[in-house]
């Protein structure tokens, strides 16, 4: 009975795991890079106000000053492609924006789990708040 127990409280485990990681799709490196060329896309940085004025991805909206008011940085269109991103894979900063914009009623929320390290490191262009 110990053994049953156990091997569904680790289904449980496993299974509540991938659903928390899967909710939100991941996009690529290049299918980012065309969206930011299109500009069919808004793009969230969850990395605070500091990161976002020393580099964001180009035309990302920055998360810590739009957070109380996110409706107002979204469209009216509830299909249109929201991207979330933060530091880099193994940071889950990135759910709070994608989850805040699904509760907006956003059905194609998508992660780019690269975050700003993984754009960075490809060489794709920054952009800075100048000051």
């Amino acid at each position: 009975m110990k053994k049953l127990q156990l091997l569904i409280l680790s289904l449980f485990v496993a299974a509540t795991a991938f659903a928390g990681s899967s909710q939100f799709a991941n996009i690529s490196h290049d299918e980012l890079q065309a969206v930011v060329a299109s500009g069919k896309a808004v793009i969230i940085d969850v990395n605070g106000t500091e990161s976002y004025q020393a580099g964001h991805i180009p035309g990302a909206i920055n998360y810590s000053t739009a957070r109380n008011n996110l409706a107002a940085a979204l469209p009216a269109d509830k299909n249109a492609l929201i991207v979330a991103y933060c530091g880099n894979e193994q940071c889950g900063a990135y759910k709070a924006a994608a989850s805040a914009a699904a509760k907006l009623g956003y059905t194609n929320v998508k992660h780019y789990s690269p975050g700003i390290a993984g754009w960075i490191s490809s060489g794709a262009p920054l952009e800075k708040v100048k000051g």
